[in-house]
């Protein structure tokens, strides 16, 4: 199996109990690119996972990396001669050894002296060189997890999966350890899967998302094209709050930018361009975080909802004027 080839779910299912918890999937994990497989809670992401680690046996279809078959009708390779690396949320250290020993633990092929070696490079792409002889109990949980990526890529795998890798980290710490695992993890140019269910996560480090929701996927592409051009309200949803206006409440002026026939039509809230003026009215204005939520009185009782940023110095109360973004409205009509 080479490092090089991609990593290929072709129309595989698994059912268990006669549920389906992945359902005729087709997925390819491209080298050198990170994957996200993003869905709710029991969608099937970690039975996904598991198929392509070899964890799991599908039921129909076929696991390949590159041309060779992994999992088929009348095959199986196990997982420890896949050479596929997993991370996983709790890190899974072996607590006896220290960060060199744990990241040169899957190396014993090798001579001692080329297997501290090849620890302490990925130990160094890993920020951990002043941690080196610490123990697992001596890490941050920042250090643990990137401890553990190091330990999953230094045996040269031919494709490494992560489910909701960073998922247990405190927040403070979360961004500047995701950035610097994913860059090794995006450098050693093989096919990686990050399952997770932080939308933000998934668009930010991703160079493709796969949105999974009822053991299927409902669309895969670019991040900017699962945001601006969902094919569904659930694929639209996965990726960030959507709400829905009937298009006969749509004020005159909208009405000729906002493409489709549906009854009711679907919006992203920073769709709606919010400025003082005059014509709408500011029911309620809430802080969430970087932005301010907006709800606003629209046409027919219908509340539209919007967000702006910090220092907008709009309040409840407000007379606004709003504008829009139509590449941020979709008609979903069946």
């Amino acid at each position: 199996m080479s490092s090089r080839a991609p990593l290929i779910a072709e129309t595989v299912s698994r059912s268990f109990s006669g549920n389906n918890a992945v359902d005729a999937v087709s997925l390819t994990l491209e080298p050198g690119k990170i994957t996200s497989l993003i869905g709710h809670s029991g969608s099937g992401k970690t039975t996904l996972l598991r198929l392509f680690a070899g964890m799991e046996r599908p039921d129909s279809g076929r696991i390949l990396s590159g041309s060779i078959e992994l999992s088929g009708p009348k095959s199986h390779v196990p997982i420890e001669r896949r050479r596929i690396g997993l991370v996983f949320q709790d890190f899974a250290l072996f607590p006896h050894l220290s960060v060199r020993e744990n990241v040169g633990f899957g190396l014993k092929r090798l001579q001692s002296d080329e297997r501290n070696a090849c620890a302490e490079r990925w130990i160094e792409k890993l920020g951990l060189s002043h941690r080196i002889d610490a123990y697992p109990h001596q890490l941050s949980g920042g250090e643990q997890q990137r401890t553990a990526i190091a330990r999953a890529l230094a045996p040269e795998p031919v494709a490494i999966l992560l489910d909701e890798p960073f998922s247990g980290l405190d927040p403070a710490m979360r961004d500047q350890v995701r950035d610097a695992a994913l860059e090794a993890v995006r450098n050693a140019g093989i096919p990686s899967l990050l399952v997770t269910h932080d939308a933000k996560e998934a668009m930010v480090h991703s160079d493709k998302v796969a949105i999974i929701d009822r053991g299927k996927i409902l669309q895969t592409g670019t991040p900017e094209t699962l945001y601006n051009a969902p094919v569904s309200e659930l694929a639209a949803r996965a990726l960030g709050p959507v709400h829905q206006i009937k298009r006969s409440n749509l004020p005159a002026e909208w009405l000729s930018q906002v493409s489709g026939s549906a009854d009711a039509v679907a919006y992203r809230p920073e769709a709606l361009q919010v400025s003082p003026g005059s014509g709408f009215r500011v029911i309620r204005q809430r802080l969430a975080g970087a932005v301010s939520e907006i709800e606003i009185e629209g046409i027919g009782g219908e509340s539209l909802f919007a967000v702006c940023q910090l220092g907008s110095k709009i309040q409840s109360g407000d007379d606004v004027s709003v504008g829009i973004n139509p590449a941020l409205f979709f008609d979903f009509k069946e």
